[in-house]
């Protein structure tokens, strides 16, 4: 159940109690694609730094180690150690990017998998199983990613199979949570808003599926090669046709502006892998600017990362050590830069709620943005 708290301006504060425990929203989903997060970040450690969702990938989880093993394992929950909700993305995006050889028809997608080659289906259905089988709290729809660049008359095409699609995905995962042996027979489902650059075909697939009355509608298609401002452009456009009593995601966004902006535009749920693939290069963020900490500048230096930052690297070590770590290859390094990333995302979304709850949201963002927009490297 979702429960809009407040609005502040079109920024929604708000909780969606599930049967893995409560999500306070606007909320940063950590992404874990393959059930662990890059970086030799554990599940504990997650906890550690606050984090309310993990993301995993039907996809990846589907060809390795398979959906089946993690039941038999008794679901994604007890196999990672892992106590709170868990979203799954659908494996569409996985699909339409990384495999090759693949063919599009009404049944699903027909293709090889990217790591041994093997002839794979994958349809709304057995997204949905597969889902069932990780036993996430949260499972995303399977969808057909278009290419931004594609042309009026395909996109129309692609999203009215979209639709269609999340018709099937729904009949089957009803018929999935009825079934006693089913491990999560409490799992939601979140449908996905295609349509490119096109606001009118955004605009008609999100009324069309806002009636199919989901647990939460995400915004997919974006933050692939657009720019900011068209990004932008598309949530102003479509975001007040999806339901403002459910959750709106925002699929794969983003940098900390791109997501200031987004809460601003009524967007509430958020995954990216830049602050873990940024910290395995040794980019940190701050609220002064993001931190190159492999330049020379911080050989010497024995500040945190960030002064008052509360993450496990800025509790204990300086900006020296850590840089000694990552010229190194220390492992330890890489994971003191994701985890100090990851907390820094998930207070950020703290900061956010705040501000929304006490009205004055647009201040905040604006202030952040000003200062983030420092060019310390």
């Amino acid at each position: 159940m979702y429960e809009l708290i407040k609005k502040d301006g079109l920024a929604k504060r708000g909780r969606l109690t599930t049967v893995h425990g409560v999500v306070e929203t606007p909320v940063f989903m950590n992404v874990g694609t393959a059930a662990a997060i890059k970086g030799a970040v554990s599940t504990t450690d997650l906890q550690e730094i606050g984090t309310q969702v993990e993301l995993s990938n039907t996809y990846h989880l589907h060809v390795r180690p398979g959906d089946e093993v993690v039941k038999k394992m008794g679901g994604l929950h007890k196999f990672m150690v892992w106590d709170r909700p868990i979203l799954t993305d659908s494996g569409g995006f996985q699909v339409f990017s990384l495999a090759r050889f693949r063919k599009i028809k009404e049944e699903g997608v027909y293709f090889n998998s990217h790591i041994d080659g093997r002839k794979i289906f994958m349809g709304p259905e057995e997204s949905m199983q597969i889902q069932s089988n990780l036993a996430s709290t949260i499972a995303m729809a399977f969808d057909e990613c278009p290419s931004s660049v594609a042309d009026r008359e395909y996109m129309e095409q692609s999203v009215d199979r979209t639709t269609r699609w999340l018709k099937r995905c729904k009949a089957k995962m009803e018929r999935l949570n009825a079934l006693p042996d089913t491990i999560n027979r409490h799992q939601l489902l979140f449908g996905i808003n295609q349509g490119g650059v096109y606001e009118d075909i955004r605009i008609r697939h999100a009324e069309e599926i806002a009636e199919l009355g989901l647990d939460g509608y995400a915004v997919g298609g974006l933050a692939v090669g657009e720019s900011h401002e068209e990004m932008y452009r598309i949530l102003d456009a479509v975001v007040p046709y999806l339901p403002c009593d459910k959750p709106t995601y925002l699929m794969g966004v983003g940098t900390p502006a791109n997501i200031l902006e987004a809460v601003d535009r009524g967007v509430d749920f958020f995954d990216c892998v830049y602050p873990s693939r940024n910290g395995r290069h040794g980019h940190v963020y701050t609220n002064e600017g993001k931190l190159n900490l492999f330049n020379a500048r911080y050989e010497l230096d024995e500040r945190p990362i960030e002064e008052g930052c509360g993450c496990p690297a800025c509790r204990s070590y300086s900006r020296a050590y850590i840089r000694h770590l990552l010229k190194a290859k220390e492992m330890l390094g890489m994971r003191l830069c994701v985890l100090h990333n990851l907390y820094f995302y998930n207070t950020m979304m703290a900061e956010i709620r705040r501000a929304i709850e006490a009205g004055r949201y647009r201040e905040y963002k604006e202030d952040k943005i000003r200062r983030m927009a420092g060019k310390v490297s």
